[in-house]
């Protein structure tokens, strides 16, 4: 999840609903889409854009 737009390659802006993160803080989902470049081994797909996030937050499971 990241709050900056800049970063995408791709965006599709949607009202997609919310998002709780740390502290039980609550974000409202923008969009999504990727980050990195497709003709390298640096994209990151299915990214949000979440309002008001400050920090980029990378979860894995």
């Amino acid at each position: 999840m990241t709050g900056d737009p800049s970063k995408f390659s791709s965006l599709k802006l949607k009202n997609e609903g919310f998002v709780t993160y740390g502290g039980n803080n609550k974000g409202k989902i923008l969009g999504h889409g990727n980050i990195g470049n497709s003709s390298s081994s640096t994209l990151i797909e299915n990214v949000l854009l979440v309002e008001g996030l400050k920090h980029n937050l990378l979860s894995i499971s």
